[in-house]
C-alpha cells in the first residue's frame, strides 16, 4: 500500500477531491491510503498560533517553525520512510517524471503552506521541495492534490488499463499526448481524420507520433515567445 500524509491548517479540503473518480478507487481498494496532519493541533501557545510576522519587516504572516516540525516528526513517526516535501514556489518544478518517481517511495508527506509562506529554517526539516509552477495559490492544499492524483494515477493496478498511463501527455520527456477522436464520426462539419478510420495500425502510429512532436514543438515555440 501506498501511504500518503497531507500537513495542512485545512484537512477538510481534501475531504471531496478523494471521494471522487480515481482517487477514491484507488484508497476503497487499499492501494493507496491518505492521512491528513492538522498542524495547528501542534501549535505551543494558548492560542494555538501557527503564524506570526516576518523579521525586518514586510507584508504578511509567515508559518512558525515549531508547529510545522512538530507535524513533520509526527508523520515521519507514523511512517519512518516517508518522503517529506514542501510545497513551495521556490521548490523545483514538479513533471511527469518526478510523479514517477513519487510512485518508487515508500510514501509521501506533502506539507501545505499558508500566507506569505514558512519560516525558512523549515526547509531543513524536509527532503525536497517542489512547485507546480510559476504562480502563486492562497496555500499548499489546491498544489497537493495535483500531485496526488498525478502520483496516484501511477500506481501499479490504479488504472483499469496500464497503457492509459504510459501514453499519457509527458510520460516520454517533454512530449505533449496526440489528438484524441471518438463517436461521432462527423460533428458539426468538422470530420475524424481519415487516418484513423483506416484500420492501418502503422500508419496510425506514425500519425500519433508526428502530431504528437507538432503540438509540442508549437508549445516550445510558444514559450519561447513569451520568455519561458
Amino acid at each position: 500500500m501506498f501511504h500518503a500524509q497531507i500537513l495542512t491548517l485545512f484537512p477538510e479540503f481534501f475531504d471531496s477531491p478523494l471521494a471522487c473518480s480515481i482517487p477514491k478507487r484507488a484508497i476503497a481498494s487499499g492501494l493507496v491510503q491518505v492521512d491528513t496532519i492538522q498542524i495547528r493541533d501542534f501549535a505551543t501557545d494558548k492560542h494555538s498560533r501557527v503564524d506570526d510576522t516576518p523579521y525586518g519587516g514586510g507584508p504578511g504572516m509567515l508559518m512558525k517553525p515549531e508547529p510545522v516540525v512538530a507535524s513533520i516528526r509526527e508523520a515521519r513517526l507514523r511512517h519512518p520512510d516517508t518522503h517529506v516535501v514542501m510545497l513551495t514556489p521556490s521548490g523545483s518544478r514538479f513533471t511527469q517524471a518526478k510523479a514517477l518517481e513519487f510512485t518508487e517511495k515508500a510514501g509521501i508527506t506533502l506539507l501545505c503552506g499558508r500566507y506569505e509562506g514558512f519560516d525558512e529554517r523549515i526547509c531543513d526539516y524536509v527532503d525536497e521541495e517542489i512547485s507546480l509552477g510559476d504562480y502563486v495559490l492562497s496555500g499548499g492544499e489546491p498544489a497537493a492534490i495535483c500531485l496526488l492524483d498525478a502520483v496516484i494515477r501511477l500506481l501499479p493496478e490504479v488504472l483499469g488499463s496500464p497503457e492509459s498511463a504510459v501514453l499519457d501527455s509527458f510520460s516520454e520527456e517533454g512530449i505533449l499526448d496526440w489528438p484524441h477522436y471518438t463517436r461521432p464520426e462527423v460533428f458539426e462539419g468538422k470530420q475524424v481524420p481519415d487516418v484513423l478510420l483506416s484500420g492501418n495500425h502503422a500508419k496510425i502510429e506514425a500519425w500519433r507520433y508526428e502530431q504528437a512532436n507538432l503540438r509540442s514543438s508549437k508549445r516550445r515555440d510558444e514559450e519561447s515567445e513569451h520568455g519561458q
